[in-house]
Order: structure tokens, then sequence, then C-alpha cells
């Protein structure tokens, strides 16, 4: 190795329900050996820096130990949260130090937290990052965790892997990963009900199924036990299931909120959901407000989803 050694891998941040393209940059010179992160990373992913070192050695892999290792997240000016840049750090240093070909980490773009023995944990918001990378045309790597997600998009490049092992013989050797298949469409009934199941209230219910043909907004008013949120649920009936490019969406909104299980089966992400809160709920709690990492998820799955 020369004096310096630089290589270059892709992974996606996620900012809201975009996956901007993150260039992890990493170089590696003489000098006193240190381990520096740059480009705006957050707690999380500067201790990267223990986590992919102690991988890498699991991994029996060669840690470049007599080197300063700069590792740059570019672009520099948007902030990287958590530790889903950690395989593709890890990559990079392998790729840097010559144990991988640059060409075989720059048609592909690399997802996921390590473990110290060297295992891949899944990271929240695989979806959009994944649709991104497919309109790249470049082939995704990701932890075994996030197969669910993978699986909901029918056309893409996607390999999954259990450890950091696993994707080094994937790149480099004859044990390649298998690719992702695409979970075969099942029909579907909403579980909330059927219109005919309700008795009278016709009135309500000649104003949902107009509601439902003109795709006009509806509000009902009443007292509690009147029947306002069953007749709501009964709507999601007289609606057809979403369009891919809809399905796709809502469950990129589940993804991101790390609703992975239920983002990833053709049951649920092409078909519509609705939000049912308490009659108690205030209007601060019904909206939402305060930082991210502090909403509370709601405890019933089937009830807290989006559409």
């Amino acid at each position: 190795m020369g004096s310096i050694s630089l290589a270059r891998v892709f992974t996606r941040a996620l900012y809201g329900m975009e996956a901007p393209l993150v260039t992890v940059e990493v170089c590696l010179a003489a000098g006193l050996p240190a381990f520096t992160v740059v480009g705006m990373p957050q707690a999380g992913v500067r201790e990267a820096r223990d986590r992919v070192r102690s991988a890498i050695q699991a991994s029996e892999f060669n840690f470049p130990r007599g080197s300063k290792i700069t590792v740059n997240l570019a672009p520099a000016d948007l902030p990287k949260h958590g530790a889903r840049y950690d395989l593709a750090i890890a990559m990079g240093i392998l790729a840097a130090d010559g144990q991988l070909s640059e060409s075989s980490v720059v048609s592909r773009e690399f997802y996921g937290e390590l473990t110290l023995n060297g295992e891949l944990r899944g990271v929240e918001g695989m979806l959009p990052a994944l649709l991104a990378c497919r309109r790249e045309g470049r082939e995704a790597v990701i932890p075994l965790d996030n197969l669910a997600e993978a699986q909901v998009i029918r056309e893409q490049q996607c390999v999954v892997g259990e450890s950091l092992r696993d994707v080094v013989e994937h790149l480099s050797g004859p044990h390649r990963l298998p690719p992702v298949k695409p979970v075969a469409e099942t029909s579907y009934v909403y579980p909330g009900g059927d219109l005919a199941d309700v008795i009278g209230q016709e009135q309500a219910k000649r104003a949902l199924v107009l509601a439902a043909m003109g795709g006009h907004h509806l509000l009902f008013v009443g007292p509690p036990g009147t029947g306002k949120t069953m007749l709501a649920q009964r709507l999601l009936g007289l609606l057809p299931p979403l369009s891919d490019e809809e399905g796709l969406e809502v469950a990129a909104v589940r993804s991101v909120a790390g609703y992975e299980h239920r983002a990833a089966t053709p049951q649920s992400w092409l078909q519509r959901s609705m939000r049912a809160p308490h009659h108690s709920c205030s209007a601060a709690a019904l909206v939402g407000g305060g930082s991210v990492k502090s909403h509370n998820r709601c405890k019933n799955p089937e009830i807290d989803a989006t559409n």
C-alpha cells in the first residue's frame, strides 16, 4: 500500500420519506494510527468506529492498524443518524486496504448495522432506500432482517446477508448470495367488516357509498356508541386496492415508522388502512409533535396504520 489509498462505497441516508445518496469515502494514509468519521455524523454513526473494527477482526479480515483511517460521509451538509452506515464503512475500509476490488463495490449499495462479532442487523427505513437504489440500477446488499421489506418490490436487484463474511464472499468468492425473490400476490379481504353487516343506518350507508364512488370527504357527527367508527371501517371495503405505486408509498411510510413486519406482505401494503384514535385523544396527541425519537408508537399495529 502506498502513502494514500482511497475507496468509495455507496449507501443512503434516511431523510423523512426520502433516501438521499451518501458516498462513503475511505482514505488510508501514513501517520499515527487513528480512525476518524467526518460528514456530520451523529453519535450513533461515530460509534461505528468500534463496531466496524471489531466486526472486521472477528470476521478474520485484516484491519489496517498502522494507518490513519479517515471516513467521509458525503454530502457533508446532510446529518447522518443511526448505525445504517456500518456495512458501507467496513466495505470501504476493506476496499481501500486492497482486500476487495473497487469494481466489486462501485456498482452496489450497502446497508446494515454490524455487531461486534460481524453479524448484520436490520435497520429502519429500508424500503425508500431500496426504491431509490432500484432507480439507479445498482444492486442492494442488505441484512437478512430486512428481507421482508425487499420482497415487496417486484423488479429489483437485491441480496441479503447474515454477516460481514457473507457479504465479502459474495463480492470476491464463489459463494454468491441468492437474489431476493418478490412474494407472490394473494387475494385479500379486509377484516374490518362488510357494509351489508350494518343493520339500519340507511342514510349513513348511503353517504358512505357516495363518498367512495366520488372520492368525497365524509364527516360523521354523533355521541359515542352510535356506530361512527364501525361505519368508517366499512368504507375501506368499498374502495379498490391500492395501485402498486400507492402501495409502495404506504409501505415506505410504515418502513420509516419501523413497522417492517407490516410493510412487507402484499395483503397489507396493497390494502387501504385507517386510524381509529380513541375519542378521548387530545389534539396534540392526534397531530403529533416533538422529536422523532420521542414519539410513542401505538400498541395495536392493526389500528396504527396510515394511508
